[in-house]
């Protein structure tokens, strides 16, 4: 891949390779395996093994030029930070009838079942049209595989699309989720119960009917349950909604939005949460996907933590640019950074600061254009060792580009712009370029995307961004701040 802008034809810089052995989850980063390599596990799930403690990441493959069907990768962890990669869980069979390379191999999950002392793999199976809407399954005697294939079914009837798995902490009762398609006779979403063996399915426990949503998870509380499902805007990111129940069978609350309205779920979608039981408090993750549709194979993860109040019957996502957590005592904190603002920084060209009563101290800089038009921050303090810098951003190509490629759902005809790619220069030195990821925003909302860069040890960085191709022309986002944070230990 290339990079062709403003500053010539450059081979695509690297963030700084993280090998997995911080201490830092960071929503929306490049998060790299104990080997280096970028973690693709997307769509997945968490299978905690109960003799060991250790977690095991499940998740579609996804390669440059294979958008579907590169198998299942499983990696394993010991924190939720440190992923260690165990290979492919689940691979593709050429020939086979639903695990062709050309069939469906959509977000896996993995459950043990204690009668037949077997692991057993769901997940949506269908072919390239989405003209199936099955059900797969497949069983192994080791957590990592490689897994059997079994079947691959129409669950008690019904068409299935997106798939999820919830197990009750009360009973130990494992549960299918599903949505049963995208026609107008396939806008439900489903609670089955499984067998014992966990390899099918009994009984289904509560349907919501007709409110044609997808990506389902529940997380459970000590009173209540949580179904937490996205629209069906297919790779371009919406707002996640959740219901409340006190039992899986009803009755549910009405749909609320787990995150502030326009940021898109922080540019996510719901796929699975995660249950960390400490001994000093329970932390509940929002397991998410950040799809770029441009390029799934860079598609990157947002897992945050929630804050439940049962007695308001709320759920809320807390973001964090980097937070740590502790998986014995539950606990999870957000290091201090370093704000440097945009009102303070230095423009360059074109680029200029407009008042925006939404932005900090009034301020946003706009107008940043390829390396002409920049922005430049002065007297960043630095380490001499890999940090994590936030750049708090808005992308307004909410307003669309009519009929052109890239045009916004928000306006009639547009398309989808999705994000902006801005370029990141450390001392002005051209070799330390980065690429920074900026997701659509909406008008008016600040959201923020890291990465990973080596500033000099002192007070004499600077970070100067600007402008790449991405696809549409050189623009990069709007600026209002950026926040370094200290280096991980």
């Amino acid at each position: 891949m290339r990079l062709s802008s403003a500053f010539g034809i450059l081979g695509l810089a690297c963030e700084g390779i993280q090998l997995g052995s911080g201490k830092y989850l960071v929503p929306g980063g490049r998060w790299r395996d104990t080997e280096g390599n970028v973690i693709t596990a997307h769509a997945g799930g968490i299978t905690r093994e109960e003799k060991t403690g250790r977690f095991f990441w499940f998740g579609e493959k996804k390669v440059e030029g294979h958008v579907e069907g590169a198998g299942v990768n499983v990696y394993s962890s010991d924190d939720l930070v440190t992923w260690e990669y165990n290979g492919l869980a689940l691979a593709p069979i050429e020939g086979h009838p639903y695990l062709s390379p050309d069939h469906i191999i959509q977000r896996p999950k993995v459950v043990y079942s204690i009668e037949s002392g077997l692991y057993n793999m769901w997940w949506h199976a269908d072919n390239a049209s989405f003209g199936l809407l099955l059900q797969g399954v497949a069983t192994s005697p080791n957590i990592t595989g490689p897994y059997t294939f079994i079947d691959a079914f129409s669950p008690l009837g019904n068409w299935s699309q997106d798939y999820g798995m919830f197990t009750d902490r009360k009973n130990g009762e494992t549960y299918s989720l599903y949505s049963n398609g995208d026609s107008v006779l396939g806008r439900d979403d489903i609670i089955a119960r499984m067998n014992n063996e966990r390899n099918n399915l009994t009984e289904v426990v509560y349907t919501f009917t007709n409110f044609d949503l997808e990506a389902p998870t529940i997380v459970q509380t000590e009173k209540s349950y949580y179904a937490l499902m996205s629209h069906k805007t297919g790779y371009r990111l919406n707002d996640v909604v959740a219901f409340r129940a006190e039992n899986l069978s009803g009755p549910w609350s009405q749909p609320f939005p787990v995150a502030p309205l326009g940021t898109r779920t922080y540019s996510s979608q719901s796929g699975f949460t995660l249950t960390v039981v400490g001994d000093k408090q329970t932390t509940h993750l929002y397991i998410g996907d950040q799809w770029d549709a441009n390029s799934l194979w860079e598609s990157r993860y947002i897992w945050l933590p929630m804050d439940i109040d049962d007695e308001k019957g709320e759920l809320k996502l807390v973001w964090n640019d980097v937070y740590e957590l502790d998986i014995h005592t539950g606990e999870w904190r957000v290091p201090e950074g370093t704000v440097y603002y945009g009102k303070n920084a230095k423009v360059n060209g074109n680029a200029f600061k407009q008042e925006a009563n939404f932005a900090s101290l009034n301020t946003i800089v706009t107008g940043i254009y390829g390396n002409e038009s920049t922005v430049t921050f002065e007297g960043v303090e630095g380490t001499g060792k890999p940090q994590w810098v936030s750049f708090y951003y808005q992308n307004i190509d909410d307003m669309g580009f009519g009929d052109q490629p890239g045009g916004s759902p928000d306006r009639i005809g547009g398309k989808f712009a999705l994000r902006r790619i801005s370029s990141v220069v450390v001392n002005g030195k051209i070799e330390n370029l980065d690429t920074l990821y900026q997701w659509d925003t909406n008008k008016g909302v600040i959201h923020s995307a890291p990465l990973l860069l080596t500033l000099d040890e002192g007070s004499n960085n600077t970070i100067t961004i600007g402008g790449l191709n991405n696809g549409i022309d050189f623009k990069g986002a709007d600026i209002d701040r950026i926040v370094v944070y200290p280096p991980e230990q």
